[in-house]
């Protein structure tokens, strides 16, 4: 039998090793195409695929994570079993591209190569080149590459095929030396990266906006979340480049050859970034002032939170974050380098050399659970897995069921530093009172039954070993709530005991009592 984990068997061809994937946590360059360029009205995509891939990326995942119930601008092929096997996919993408025309006249068309097309060599290009008028062609990679790299790929077909035009341009660069010295221009700024299934971005947008109008800048594209397909020449306009995402849209932004800097998160990266941005507008004291407005208005209940009962407890606290780079690296920075708190493990997305994989992070979150894990439904998973009540998961990525379209949930910027510091002290409320000895409706009428093991237990003996079996079972528990998962547990096994007639509790009885 051939060792398919060897990649280079004795007496065989050389193969790639093979390695076990599990729980995806990213989808395809197809994907990324449909999620990029159907954020613009005037464009209407053709996927050359089968009805059940339109439907999926289409209509139903975007409902549960863009809250969009349809992406309109979007029709298949229709691929069949006989265009498969026996006639190719050209006639089928005709058909659409002439019926669509009709249809939609004042939109461009534009045809996507998907997986199950790429794997029959369904290259469209030649062909509907000569089309009058032609139609763009975007061979996707859905089979080679992921969603970040077929972002950032898209983002730079769409700027050199819609963009350049009317550009002055020095191989495929912005020539800069030419641009309109007015005030406006000189203020215009350009947001790269929002499209759909972006985790949380209205949001994020919303205050990236609001940090670039602070610094003394004026908004001139959103792209493509808020620009059309002929809004693309005006990317050339802005003077500087502000690029949301560390996971794509930073290839756009060099080729557009203008300063440009990645959306910030926590407050250090913040005041760094309104800083940065008022030197390359101009605008330094502007900026500085409104930094200083913000530390008295939006950045005020972080001081509030940090001096209140609940402060102390941030640098005893455990967290854990798995999701795009973005939020990764502004996680840490915001809550271990700033606030204290201790960093169980982080892995970003795409994963680099040396993060973890799906299956190390199953088995770490297994053996031990942070007070908080941010991350995405492949987490929550584990947690479930682990039965671990005493965590809270914080959603922070996709894949995952939760919808985020409103302005108010920012994780970037100062509003951003606010929302997370507020949510954990909330959700450690909560974890507080999930604690709270209290009476259930099935033991009210039965307070003095109950009550009395309580009673007796006060006569019962500990023995050195029970008490270190029951601290062995502590140490599985967030230590931010061990206070009161001790009292709990403890009262679990003298209620045992007492019910039980006996006099000492053993590890045996420990045992028994708190896992049955």
């Amino acid at each position: 039998m051939t060792d398919l984990t060897d990649p280079v068997p004795a007496g065989g061809k050389k193969h790639a090793p093979i390695e076990l994937i599990r729980d995806l946590e990213s989808t395809s360059g197809y994907w990324a195409a449909v999620w990029t360029m159907c954020a613009m009205p005037d464009v209407h995509l053709i996927c050359d695929a089968p009805i059940g891939c339109f439907n999926l990326v289409a209509t139903a995942v975007p409902d549960y994570t863009d809250a969009i119930p349809h992406i309109h601008n979007i029709t298949p092929s229709v691929m069949r079993e006989q265009e498969v096997t026996m006639l190719g996919t050209a006639g089928a993408v005709r058909k659409a591209v002439e019926a669509l025309r009709q249809i939609h006249p004042d939109k461009t068309i534009i045809v996507v190569s998907t997986a199950e097309s790429e794997m029959i060599s369904s290259d469209h290009r030649d062909w509907l080149s000569k089309m009058d008028p032609p139609v763009p062609f975007f061979w996707s990679q859905s089979l080679e590459g992921d969603e970040w790299e077929g972002r950032d790929r898209v983002l730079v077909w769409l700027w050199r095929n819609f963009g350049v035009v009317g550009v002055n341009c020095v191989d495929g660069v912005v020539d800069t030396t030419d641009t309109n010295d007015t005030n406006d221009t000189n203020r215009l700024v350009n947001v790269i990266g929002p499209t759909y299934g972006c985790f949380n971005s209205p949001s994020d947008l919303h205050e990236v906006k609001r940090l670039i109008e602070g610094a003394g800048g004026k908004v001139n594209l959103v792209y493509p979340f808020e620009a059309t397909l002929k809004d693309t020449p005006r990317l050339a306009d802005s003077a500087v480049n502000v690029v949301m995402y560390r996971e794509f849209g930073e290839a756009l932004a060099q080729e557009l050859g203008k300063p440009y800097l990645f959306a910030p998160m926590g407050i250090r990266e913040t005041t760094e970034f309104i800083q940065k941005l008022g030197d390359l507008l101009g605008t330094r004291d502007q900026a500085e002032a409104f930094i200083a407005q913000e530390k008295k208005t939006t950045l005020a209940p972080l001081w509030d939170l940090w001096r209140g009962p609940q402060g102390d407890w941030f640098a005893t606290t455990e967290f854990a974050v798995v999701a795009g780079h973005t939020y990764t690296e502004g996680l840490v920075r915001l809550l271990a380098d700033e606030l204290g708190m201790k960093l169980h493990f982080a892995s970003g997305r795409p994963r680099r050399p040396g993060e973890m994989n799906n299956i190390q992070i199953r088995e770490t979150l297994h053996k031990k659970q942070p007070a908080f894990v941010f991350g995405s439904l492949n987490e929550k998973i584990y947690l479930t897995e682990a039965q671990a009540k005493a965590t809270h998961f914080v959603p922070a990525a996709f894949p995952g069921a939760v919808v985020r379209r409103s302005l108010g949930t920012p994780f970037m910027g100062y509003s951003g530093v606010i929302y997370i510091v507020q949510e954990m002290v909330n959700r450690y409320y909560d974890l507080v009172f999930n604690f709270l000895p209290f009476d259930n409706v099935a033991a009210a009428g039965q307070l003095k039954e109950v009550a009395n093991p309580l009673t007796a237990a006060g006569k019962l003996v500990w023995s050195e070993a029970a008490r270190a079996q029951l601290d062995r079972q502590l140490e599985g528990i967030p230590w931010i709530s061990r206070i009161s998962a001790s009292r709990e547990l403890r009262a679990q096994v003298e209620v045992y005991a007492v019910k039980h007639n006996l006099r000492e509790v053993t590890p045996e009885v420990v045992e028994r009592a708190l896992v049955g």
